[in-house]
């Protein structure tokens, strides 16, 4: 079940060296935007606006801060010069002002001087610090193992549940008040930030783990659900299929179903199939298949305008339908993992169709990275400004990588350290 890396057609866009090339160049170029993210005197990285400068109105934010630090952990991996000085930025702010020395685990803001701001701790923003540490390890970076080991013992501590086999939401600071909401955003990162722990410590107990959130959220609860993914659940873990009703257009918790996930866990499921090889279960390639369909077929264009939407309802209607950078990045990851795993030419005409939709609509010439948000009618915007880059890098890398082990131990396998 494991991949060689290339696709098995050699025509495919996933293994012409020209295409490749191209992948780079859009590799740096999103990276030339996201140093600026480091320029401010806040501590970590900064929320960049739509030129690249840190918006002064966003406090600092531990998911943006780690996202940041793993992406820029990635590009020390591949060489590029002053990445590293980057990757131990972040690294300070983790081990510093993010870092909760009383109760322990991470704040999830803080204010312009690094007090503070936010005190509570998600299962979010705690998988991100995971991702940030394994990567930083990949990398070489000092002291990034021991903020590994000690993120990976908060998430087993406070986060993780044996007897539901996935991850709890959120806490208060002191890990007394337990909130009584289920996601499975927050689980779907916690997913990715597994599969990158093991690859990165070899402890086959993260992809345990890993497959057992996916068993439960996307082999039964999507499965079930005609492969619509339910996002919100209460503490038994029964569906809340009108969760946040009144707040349609949140970040982190929209009403409905996204698409953008559908095409993420489709992704992470062909990671974790190979990260497994001889052990995996059979039905994962059959889910990521049946994830990615049921995106392609409800999510893209269904109002007769190119691209995938925000949300949906239960009746594939869409909620927003704004156009939203991040899932068109995530349908290029899936789409060039399916091409890999399969070799059918139908995920390779999605994959040079997602890579179209960007160039004539996303990728930002003028101003930088890509267009975060195309707003469709009058509603209210997701996003101000392109806050990181962690979706758009990504995609530039996975096209070229084979699929296990996932990001920051492939790059070091692909260079030949690994």
């Amino acid at each position: 079940m494991t991949s060689t890396g290339d696709s098995p057609q050699s025509g495919s866009w996933t293994s012409l060296a020209s295409h490749r090339a191209w992948l780079d160049g859009e590799g740096d170029r999103l990276l030339s935007f996201a140093e600026g993210a480091g320029s401010g005197s806040a501590p970590g990285f900064g929320w960049l606006d739509d030129d690249g400068r840190p918006d002064p109105t966003q406090s600092p934010q531990l998911w943006i801060t780690a996202r940041m630090t793993h992406v820029f952990a990635l590009a020390s991996l591949r060489g590029r010069p002053g990445a590293g000085p980057l990757v131990d930025r972040g690294l300070a702010a983790l081990t510093g002002p993010f870092r909760d020395p009383e109760h322990g685990g991470w704040f999830s803001s803080l204010t312009a001087k690094g007090a503070p701001a936010a005190t509570d701790k998600s299962a979010y923003d705690h998988a991100f610090v995971v991702l940030a540490a394994a990567s930083a390890t990949a990398a070489g970076r000092p002291g990034a193992a021991e903020l590994l080991q000690e993120a990976l013992d908060v998430v087993e501590e406070h986060f993780w549940r044996d007897d539901e086999g996935r991850s709890v939401e959120s806490w208060d600071r002191t890990w007394t008040e337990l909130e009584p909401y289920r996601g499975a955003n927050s689980n779907m990162h916690t997913v990715e930030a597994f599969l990158t722990a093991a690859a990165v410590t070899g402890d086959d107990r993260w992809l345990t783990r890993a497959t057992s959130i996916v068993e439960l959220l996307v082999h039964t609860a999507a499965k079930d659900n005609g492969w619509r993914l339910p996002e919100h659940f209460d503490p038994e873990w029964r569906s809340l299929p009108d969760y946040n009703a009144d707040r349609k257009n949140d970040k982190f918790r929209p009403y409905g179903s996204t698409p953008g996930h559908w095409l993420e866990w489709s992704r992470l499921l062909l990671h974790l199939e190979a990260a497994r090889g001889a052990d995996a279960p059979e039905w994962l390639l059959d889910d990521a298949r049946s994830l990615f369909g049921a995106a392609v077929e409800v999510g893209w264009a269904p109002d007769g305008e190119s691209g995938f939407v925000y949300t949906l309802d239960w009746s594939d209607r869409p909620v927003v339908a704004s156009r939203l950078h991040w899932v068109l990045t995530e349908a290029i990851g899936a789409a060039a993992a399916l091409v890999q795993r399969t070799g059918e030419p139908e995920y390779e005409r999605w994959y040079r169709t997602f890579w179209d939709e960007a160039a004539a609509r996303f990728l930002d010439r003028d101003r930088g990275s890509w267009v975060h948000e195309l707003p469709v009618g009058d509603a209210d915007a997701v996003w101000s400004g392109k806050p990181d880059v962690y979706h758009a890098y990504q995609a530039t890398l996975l096209p070229q990588l084979p699929l296990a082990p996932v990001l920051p131990a492939a790059l070091r396998q692909t260079l030949g350290d690994g």
